[in-house]
């Protein structure tokens, strides 16, 4: 008789059929799959577990409560169901079931770079509207994501529905901030109280990301494309201004500062032209260099440059 492990192994793989790999995570695999019975087409994440432990650890049993309660949100990607199952060495794995979105902001900007078109700035704006939406939701629910970046922001192109997804990362933020280790965004999203050391942060390190993705479906170009730490930080060093105690108190005390070259900080109309005086306040508000003076993203989303959108539609 079948032990009821094989019989879970049996339902997690009979129930869907593997399409393609369509990525692969820092936890695992993502599969396009079809469930069987419905025919709906699925994103399959398989989540390795830790070679030493029995069962299903306690951190994966967090990440997936916390992408239930987060799943409520329209603009999160919405987690079905979670299966378990055996690998072939007979370890535990997991098959976290997502909605299927066909592609994502990353794909979608570089289908415009390739025209030299530009996102039309209506589209920009629905689409912010709608990150800031699924962030606020994040961050009124204590979750940070500290890796928003284009890749990791589905969409449908046919209904310009946004979402938020890989939320492997997030880590339920208390009160007072625990320590986080500043091995996390891709340089060129990651703020810079990050790359500079800070060991606490919060909220500003999403909205920080969120300004750098803001500018980038504006101009279809990465706004800090750092290949290093110091290369990022100096890019934007470059372009904000070098910071000082004065802009920024306690800069100066962050276990990554040097003393760096002095630049004055440009006009950002420089480098997104085509933005308008509201889109361009609330981009500025989003890339303050005091975490804490950054724009939350609730707050965000009842800035001007949002007005005469149909937000009750989104």
């Amino acid at each position: 008789m079948a032990t009821p492990e094989a019989t879970v192994t049996m339902s997690a793989m009979d129930a869907f059929e593997k399409l393609e790999k369509v990525g692969e995570g820092t936890y695992g695999k993502v599969y396009r799959a079809r469930e069987k019975v419905t025919g709906k087409i699925v994103a399959l994440k398989k989540t390795r577990l830790h070679e030493d432990e029995e069962g299903v650890p306690p951190t994966t049993l967090r990440e997936v409560s916390i992408l239930r309660m987060l799943s409520r949100d329209p603009h999160i990607v919405r987690l079905m169901d979670v299966k378990q199952g055996l690998n072939k060495e007979g370890k535990t794995v997991l098959y976290l079931v997502f909605e299927y979105m066909e592609t994502d902001l990353k794909k979608f900007i570089r289908s415009f770079r390739q025209t030299t078109e530009k996102v039309p700035l209506d589209t920009v704006k629905t689409l912010m509207f709608q990150l800031c939406k699924g962030v606020a939701f994040c961050h009124g629910h204590g979750i940070l994501h500290r890796d928003l970046k284009p890749h990791n922001l589905l969409m449908d192109r046919k209904t310009m529905m946004l979402k938020i997804a890989d939320l492997g990362l997030a880590r339920a933020f208390t009160v007072p901030l625990k320590k986080y280790t500043h091995e996390i965004l891709t340089l060129w999203y990651r703020a810079p109280e990050v790359l500079l050391g800070a060991t606490h942060y919060s909220t500003g390190v999403d909205m920080w990301s969120v300004g750098c993705i803001f500018a980038e479906l504006v101009t279809t170009q990465a706004l800090f494309p750092g290949d290093s730490e110091l290369q990022q930080l100096l890019h934007i060093f470059k372009l904000l201004g070098t910071p000082n105690e004065e802009m920024w108190p306690g800069v100066s005390k962050l276990m990554n500062w040097h003393e760096y070259p002095q630049w004055s900080a440009q006009s950002l109309t420089k480098v997104v032209p085509n933005l308008d005086n509201d889109g361009l306040d609330l981009l500025r508000q989003m890339l303050q260099y005091e975490p804490s003076k950054r724009i939350s993203a609730k707050k965000a989303m009842d800035h001007p440059y949002f007005d005469g959108l149909n937000k009750d539609a989104l």
